[in-house]
């Protein structure tokens, strides 16, 4: 272990590992402050979509960050299972977001025509399809599926077998991983910082901030802001079957190992520790009527998981004038945007700054005023 690094990555999860991965790649020292498994990380609410579609309405920089991370996710892949020999199992070839009934085809119009509409948002080519026309790439559809809206961009993975991969990786880099290491305290000496944890105290000469909603309490620390706005959701999954869902959806999508997942909830509650079978039922009910298939299988998992969320659900991205060399990191799309974290994020750590553009279109700055010393 390292007495000093060069970064401190706060956090071990999908977001903080994709960052010290790309940190790793470039020859840093670095060390991983994680509390380890014995948490609740939000990966257990998340659908491994890699996804473009309808991101970035009200924020049209945000269609652009998703756009350039999906074009970059088939190199991560690849280097990925060239570093690890681990697949994961990368399928890109577009997603759908289907509607059931006409009201809801009319709405999700609607919503695509806003997004054609915004003002420097870039073009991912999105499109409304009738029924007819969904039915030739989904063959399994039910008859109450009016159409939908479609991405050539879109995609999915296996999370699970991604953040193993960037573990695995790290370990190979040289990075060190710290697990049952939550940080207490941060504070700037000597022009290093020094974390506090149970394990003792960790010296960097640059922080990443990576810690999901727990960002919210760290970052004023070293005078930047994380205004966090966390939410449940549920997963349901079901056993394997024959291959029928050639392209993921928002809601449900066919895992590489056969499995079904479905999760299409949003609930302010914030207890994970109980699912609301209410909940789930609506899920599985709307995901029945739109693959009938689905009514012969056996659920065999479910269960409930708090989403790392801003305010305003967009991503923050911000560097410290008050304590140079701090960065924080936050987003709900660990998953879609992890190439863009192993890649840029990690770059733009390394070299000391994040990109004028980053930061001026996801500084916390767009939620008040900012604190003294923000950059």
């Amino acid at each position: 272990m390292h007495k000093d690094y060069d970064v401190a990555v706060v956090g071990g999860g999908l977001l903080g590992s994709a960052i010290a991965w790309g940190l790793g790649r470039l020859g840093k020292t670095v060390a991983v402050l994680d509390e380890g498994d014995i948490a609740k990380r939000a990966s257990r609410a998340n659908f491994a979509l890699v996804w473009v579609q309808s991101k970035g309405l009200g924020m049209p920089a945000y269609t652009g960050w998703t756009v350039r991370a999906s074009e970059a996710w088939g190199r991560l892949a690849a280097e990925l299972k060239d570093q690890t020999g681990l697949d994961v199992a990368l399928q890109q070839n577009g997603g759908f977001h289907l509607t059931l009934g006409e009201d809801e085809f009319a709405q999700r119009g609607q919503l695509v025509t806003r997004m054609h509409n915004q003002v420097g948002a870039a073009d991912y080519r999105m499109e409304m399809l009738s029924a007819s026309a969904v039915k030739k790439m989904l063959p399994l559809i039910g008859p109450d599926v009016s159409g939908g809206s479609f991405c050539p961009l879109d995609g999915h993975v296996n999370s699970l077998r991604t953040f193993r991969a960037f573990h695995t990786g790290m370990k190979l880099f040289g990075v060190d991983y710290l697990p049952a290491r939550p940080v207490s305290a941060i504070v700037r000496e000597g022009g290093e910082f020094r974390l506090a944890t149970p394990q003792g105290e960790v010296r960097a000469a640059k922080i990443v901030l990576a810690a999901g909603n727990a960002n919210q309490n760290l970052a004023p620390m070293v005078g930047l802001d994380a205004p966090m706005e966390p939410t449940r959701g549920q997963i349901v999954v079901t056993e394997r079957t024959v291959p029928f869902l050639p392209h993921p959806l928002t809601t449900v999508r066919q895992t590489d190992e056969g499995t079904v997942m479905i999760g299409d909830s949003r609930e302010e509650q914030l207890d994970d520790r109980a699912v609301n079978h209410a909940v789930s039922a609506v899920m599985a009910d709307r995901a029945q009527r739109m693959f009938p298939h689905l009514a012969r299988l056996n659920v065999i998992r479910t269960w409930a998981g708090i989403r790392v969320m801003t305010q305003d659900g967009f991503p923050i991205y911000d560097q410290s004038e008050s304590a140079p060399g701090a960065f924080v990191a936050c987003c709900h799309s660990g998953v879609t945007l992890a190439s863009n974290h192993a890649f840029d994020v990690a770059r733009m750590v390394a070299d000391g700054a994040l990109a004028p553009d980053l930061v001026g279109a996801f500084s916390a700055r767009r939620f008040g005023a900012p604190r003294a010393g923000q950059h």
